[in-house]
């Protein structure tokens, strides 16, 4: 980048996916039962009145009180950031750190947008095709970036097509980034791996338990965090540095955590336009 950006000088690009009640492009939907500011006198009253205070919901103003939302939900829901917990107990015979145990660090830095759109749905992301997508962007990998993996899945987002319509990475590349110094990776797709169905399949064929979510296995062997469910990544100016958070919510022990990726562009920040 050719100049220091603020903060005050900067567009925010929105590359998240919130929570949304029973969304179709969920196996595990959230469920938000909502509390109205009517509903919410009510509620207040009744826990004052268990703790002994003489108050009705008609003594708020208005008659209203705080809204608010019950939620049941998976971290996995959404857009979120897997820890390498999630892929196993340990990473290279060290125990794997929980999502309350990422380094902030690992959540910021100069993002790479690589193009996977030409690709089909079940097709697995390799080695070459991540040289040859970097290749098209005369980029060469830096330690600490963040790799953004562009399938154009997010169209979908709200159709159960969703889930089964976009290619997934091998763990060839997955360990191939990360021993570039990569330490998130994220897609704009349901899933980091192909879809489950293509990796069902690919199993029953051929009884190979490494057709078995191969990206994901693979932090067991490197240490790495994915960033699943992004979106608009088509709304970036450019495909290489690009100021990027991730910081995901802290769950004690967790496997994952919401996060809400925020690109930061200004108009003189350098970097390809392609």
């Amino acid at each position: 980048m050719s100049e220091l950006l603020t903060f005050d000088e900067a567009e925010l690009i929105d590359l998240s996916i919130g929570l949304e009640d029973g969304a179709p492009s969920e196996p595990t939907p959230p469920a938000i039962d909502a509390f109205d500011h009517k509903a919410g006198a009510k509620r207040l009253a009744e826990n004052l009145q268990e703790q002994g205070y003489d108050v009705e919901p008609a003594d708020f103003p208005e008659g209203m009180g705080l809204a608010w939302e019950d939620l049941a939900v998976i971290p996995h829901a959404g857009t979120h950031l897997d820890a390498p917990w999630h892929y196993g107990p340990e990473v290279d015979g060290e125990p794997a750190k929980t999502i309350d145990e990422i380094p902030l660090e690992w959540c910021r830095g100069s993002a790479v947008v690589l193009d996977f759109r030409s690709m089909d749905p079940g097709e697995e992301i390799g080695v070459a095709d991540l040289e040859a997508a970097l290749d098209d962007l005369d980029h060469e990998l830096s330690p600490g970036e963040i790799v953004l993996l562009q399938t154009g899945a997010d169209e979908l987002w709200g159709q159960p097509e969703y889930l089964t319509e976009f290619p997934g990475m091998s763990a060839e590349g997955t360990k191939y980034l990360v021993e570039q110094g990569i330490k998130v990776i994220g897609t704009d797709a349901y899933g980091f791996d192909k879809p489950f169905a293509a990796m069902g399949e690919s199993y029953v064929e051929s009884g190979d338990e490494d057709e078995l979510w191969p990206a994901h296995f693979a932090g067991r062997e490197v240490e790495y965090c994915q960033i699943e469910k992004m979106a608009n990544l088509d709304a970036l100016p450019r495909k290489t540095d690009i100021p990027l958070v991730a910081f995901p919510i802290k769950i004690e022990n967790g496997s994952a955590g919401w996060v809400r990726p925020v690109a930061l562009i200004g108009d003189e920040t350098g970097g390809d336009t392609t």
